[in-house]
């Protein structure tokens, strides 16, 4: 299945595994690492058969250290022209999926790497995995979504401190302040998401994707207005096929058998 220079790509009884693939240089993010992620995104998008993601970075030393600035930082004026032109919104692509997203991160997580995380709904990291977004100590800042996803799973306060010193944390800080959903021992990491993974696939596919509609289109509406949406996607998923044998099985006191629709 994989044909990516920078990416492994596997799908697996519903669930696609999404492998950054540049160990020799800690899977930094690079032009073509970024075209690759476009066309993973854009075929997991497309794909119904795909069911949940799990997203995590080859090699022993982390998931991703962030931008290649050799390509993104200082290309010459006409490439940066060209790249322009063919400008891509993987981040806008990777946060319209519907399915849910687990990332699964070890190591060093820096800059796009934190920004991948983030991006995803279900965060899980290994005991050894250090965060960090060093944009402004390079006289930059994050231009992946780092300075608005950060804040959603932080609050204000810790995301600034991270994005204003540059400052590293560690993996137990991450989950103190809400960056990732939990952490375990680096040999548990894979294991771990493969189980969260499956669990979620034996789930009402229509059910996940509008509970996490509901969630996401929800945190930028008032607590009213939520409601209000919940109301309309709960009232859409009744009617479904799903909604009528989930009830059955349960009153048959057997597993659902849902459809993957």
């Amino acid at each position: 299945m994989n044909a990516f220079e920078t990416i492994i790509y596997e799908k697996r009884e519903g669930i696609a595994y999404v492998t950054l693939n540049r160990p020799e240089v800690m899977n930094r993010y690079n032009i073509q690492m970024r075209d690759d992620f476009y066309q993973v995104l854009t075929a997991i998008r497309d794909d119904p058969e795909v069911l949940v993601v799990i997203f995590n970075g080859a090699g022993e030393q982390g998931f991703c250290v962030g931008a290649d600035l050799s390509e993104f930082g200082t290309a010459p004026s006409p490439i940066i022209a060209r790249q322009v032109r063919w400008e891509r919104d993987v981040w806008g692509s990777l946060l319209g999926l519907k399915q849910p997203l687990i990332a699964a991160v070890h190591g060093y997580v820096l800059g796009s790497g934190v920004e991948i995380t983030c991006c995803c709904d279900i965060r899980i990291a290994s005991e050894d995995a250090v965060f960090g977004l060093p944009e402004v100590s390079l006289g930059i800042i994050p231009a992946a979504g780092g300075t608005q996803t950060l804040p959603r799973m932080t609050g204000r306060g810790k995301a600034l401190q991270i994005l204003l010193t540059s400052d590293r944390i560690d993996a137990h800080e991450a989950f103190r302040i809400g960056l990732v959903s939990m952490v375990v021992n680096r040999e548990g990491l894979y294991p771990k998401a493969d189980e969260i993974a499956r669990k979620i696939v034996s789930r009402s596919p229509i059910a996940l994707r509008y509970a996490k509609e509901a969630i996401n289109r929800g945190l930028d509406l008032t607590l009213g207005e939520g409601l209000a949406l919940e109301r309309g996607l709960a009232a859409l998923v009744a009617k479904t096929e799903d909604a009528a044998e989930g009830v059955k099985a349960f009153a048959e006191k057997r597993p659902p058998r849902f459809k993957n629709m």
